[in-house]
């Protein structure tokens, strides 16, 4: 058994690396420099550690590992703790003692990874340390927050090449799970990383369905979808989060899921630090709790048992959306992606962008990345591939998203989208003013606003052609035209339309349009589901003595975890359990062959479980 492999059984528990995990370990204990690029939930972390405890023990030193999540550190330190090995942090949430005592530690040797956020690493007290202190790698991960045209950019990482000046000798690992090729690019350039060898894993979450629902009274259509697909007969429901863009509508939705009879807490930056603590801390520890959250949440969250992630508004990119979608499912078990998407989405995120403080370059750039995410919204085909190609990976349609479960139909719309553009044209003509699309749509369906009658708009040759089309319907339409191209949303203008590129040729009808036909009215009983049914159930075809078996060893998890004060999957995983309950072993020897019971563990817990299974 290589070292890697042996380090992998001993101190996490399981028998096979995963993908490239071994090649990239391999890489980084000989000492060499990479960038990896691994979906979120395809074991980064792994790739790091083991090179750590590997480097730490052949006698080259400590393992740093620069983050700005705050919970993932907290979350892996926990981890690793309770894995025998000797991991501490360094961050804000220490005290001047608690982190006086990190650092003696440091320097004294007595720890194998440190987790040092990138504020602290910059500091020159701490790169005094790391002068004082023998160093065995260096692994950046979340790395695409040195991108400044990415979603999540951090000033502090362009500074990160000073470890490539100042240590020229010890291996550098960057890790990401979303980075285009412009992204990936500016990674290997801002950290020095011209010779370091690139890993680029597929970037697919089989286990992920993805479904883009139009919007029709969202919350009515979430609370659909969590108990036709995350509810159990008995009312419990599965942990998951939902986000919003704002801290308005983050609380209003909490309330409103909770008045359902979902058991839901928000999440935004504008609540009292304590609060904002508390409720992290208990979505970290329970079970079957719903996070309704801005962006602020979820980065760096290792909760491995979130069942689904659901968005009531659009992200801004499809980065964010992949990474925030990403957060379900990191067991590798069947998990949602869903959101509910409408024109309002695009015209509200169109401004935002139009009204940020960015220069035109960083528009452009934020415009081109909200296009490719209408793309995902609006295409007929898999969502999976769309997905992919976005990361420069092909792929075959997964028939585990919407699209392909329920392929939508698809129709000529070249008429109505001549229509729709001729009356952009006409009434900007009639008014020298541009208008959005309810206004618009008022005009096709030939409906004599006061508005309409004012600027003389039932007068133009466009009122009333559009009649037999409902508003949903000319919404979809306008939405779809939007995300072809042959609308663009007016800098400033409020929503205000006008005509792309491509509009001329389809009104002169030299190019055609096809359209994906909006769906009909779902019934209530299935307005936010795909029917299907993805829940996740470990107790499935478990035998009477197994399901005893599965429930006392989850009584004993929850007073462990609270006994020594970590999540109760940082003790052990749903899976492990499961696989206790149904294998239900009797001696020591047959507990080590369960994946997720490495050494420590074994030996820390493996008496009580045997007795917890004969008792059970």
């Amino acid at each position: 058994m290589s070292p890697a492999l042996t380090v992998l059984k001993d101190v996490f528990g399981y028998h096979a690396f995963r993908g490239r995990q071994a090649e990239i370990i391999e890489h980084v204990a000989e000492g060499g420099d990479c960038l990896v690029l691994m979906p979120t939930g395809g074991g980064k972390s792994l790739c790091y550690q083991i090179p750590a405890l590997l480097r730490q023990r052949a006698g080259h030193g400590v393992g740093i590992v620069v983050s700005p999540l705050i919970a993932l550190m907290q979350d892996q330190v926990a981890a690793l703790t309770e894995a025998g090995v000797r991991a501490a942090v360094l961050n804000s949430t220490l005290t001047g003692a608690q982190a006086s005592a990190v650092e003696r530690d440091l320097l004294a040797g007595r720890l194998e990874i440190l987790y040092v956020a990138p504020e602290r690493l910059m500091t020159p007290r701490f790169q005094d340390l790391l002068d004082r202190t023998r160093v065995g790698l260096f692994a950046i991960d979340e790395a695409h927050c040195v991108s400044q045209w990415g979603h999540d950019f951090r000033p502090e990482y362009i500074q990160l090449s000073v470890l490539h000046e100042r240590f020229p000798q010890v291996p550098r690992i960057a890790l990401t799970a979303t980075a285009d090729a412009v992204t990936r690019q500016e990674i290997v350039e801002r950290l020095a990383l011209d010779d370091a060898r690139v890993f680029l894993s597929s970037f697919d979450r089989p286990n992920i369905r993805y479904r883009i629902v139009e919007k029709d009274n969202a919350r009515q259509q979430l609370l659909a979808f969590i108990k036709a697909e995350h509810m159990a007969s008995d009312g419990t429901h599965d942990s998951g989060i939902v986000y919003c863009l704002s801290r308005r509508k983050v609380e209003e939705t909490a309330d409103w899921l909770r008045g359902h009879g979902i058991n839901a807490l928000p999440y935004h930056a504008g609540m009292e630090a304590a609060v904002r603590q508390q409720h992290q801390a208990r979505f970290r520890d329970e079970e079957g709790l719903v996070m309704v959250a801005t962006i602020a949440f979820g980065m760096g969250i290792d909760k491995p048992d979130v069942r689904f992630v659901a968005h009531l508004d659009l992200p801004k990119s499809m980065e964010g959306y992949y990474q925030e979608t990403g957060r379900a499912g990191r067991d590798g078990l069947p998990a949602n992606a869903w959101m509910a998407y409408g024109l309002g989405d695009v015209v509200q995120q169109k401004r935002m962008i139009d009204e940020s403080e960015a220069d035109e370059a960083h528009k452009r750039v934020s415009s081109a990345k909200l296009d490719a995410l209408l793309g995902l919204c609006e295409t007929a085909g898999c969502r999976r591939v769309r997905i992919l190609a976005y990361f420069g990976e092909a792929s075959e349609p997964c028939g585990n998203c919407d699209t392909c479960l329920e392929p939508p139909a698809t129709w000529d719309g070249t008429r109505e989208a001549q229509m729709a553009l001729s009356c952009v044209y006409r009434t900007a003509q009639a008014s020298r003013v541009h208008f959005g699309a309810t206004h618009l749509i008022d005009v096709l369906r030939g409906n004599a606003t006061e508005k309409i009658r004012q600027w003389g708009h039932d007068k133009v040759s466009t009122f009333g052609i559009g009649a037999d089309r409902s508003v949903s319907e000319w919404h979809a339409i306008f939405r779809q035209l939007i995300a072809h191209g042959l609308l663009v949303i007016d800098h400033g203008g409020h929503g205000a339309l006008l005509l792309g590129d491509s509009a001329r040729a389809v009104l002169k009808g030299e190019m055609s349009i096809t359209l994906r036909r909006q769906v009909s009215k779902p019934g209530r009983a299935e307005r936010g589901g795909a029917g299907r049914g993805n829940r996740v159930d470990h107790t499935a075809q478990m035998d009477e003595q197994a399901l005893a078996n599965w429930e006392a060893l989850r009584r004993w998890r929850t007073d462990t975890a609270r006994e020594h004060g970590v999540p109760a999957y940082v003790i052990f995983h749903d899976a492990t359990l499961a696989e206790l309950a149904r294998s239900a072993p009797d001696s020591m020897a047959e507990l080590a062959e369960v994946p997720g019971i490495g050494a420590a563990k074994l030996e820390r817990y493996g008496d009580e479980l045997l007795e917890v299974l004969q008792k059970a």
